[in-house]
C-alpha cells in the first residue's frame, strides 16, 4: 500500500509545462537558500532574464549550472 505524501511532497511537486521559475523556485530546485540563489543570479553565475520589472531563471538554466559546477568539479581533481 503507498504511503500519503506528506505536505512538504506536495509542494515539492515540479511543474515540467513552465518555462521561467522565479528565482525562489530555482533555489528550491537546487536545494540552496533564495539569497544565495540571488547572489548567483546577479553574478551571472546562473542565467536569467528580465520580463517587465521582474527577474525570472530559464528552467533549464538550472541543469545548465549544476552541469558547469560538476565540470569545474572534475577539472580540479
Amino acid at each position: 500500500m503507498l504511503e500519503p505524501r506528506s505536505t512538504a511532497a506536495l509542494s515539492e511537486t515540479v511543474d515540467h509545462s513552465l518555462v521561467l521559475l522565479t528565482v525562489e523556485e530555482a533555489a528550491r530546485r537546487l536545494r540552496i537558500g533564495r539569497t544565495t540563489c540571488f547572489r548567483l543570479v546577479l553574478s551571472g553565475e546562473i542565467e536569467s532574464v528580465t520580463v517587465g520589472r521582474l527577474r525570472r531563471v530559464p528552467t533549464d538554466a538550472v541543469p545548465a549550472y549544476v552541469a558547469k559546477l560538476r565540470h569545474r568539479s572534475a577539472e580540479a581533481a
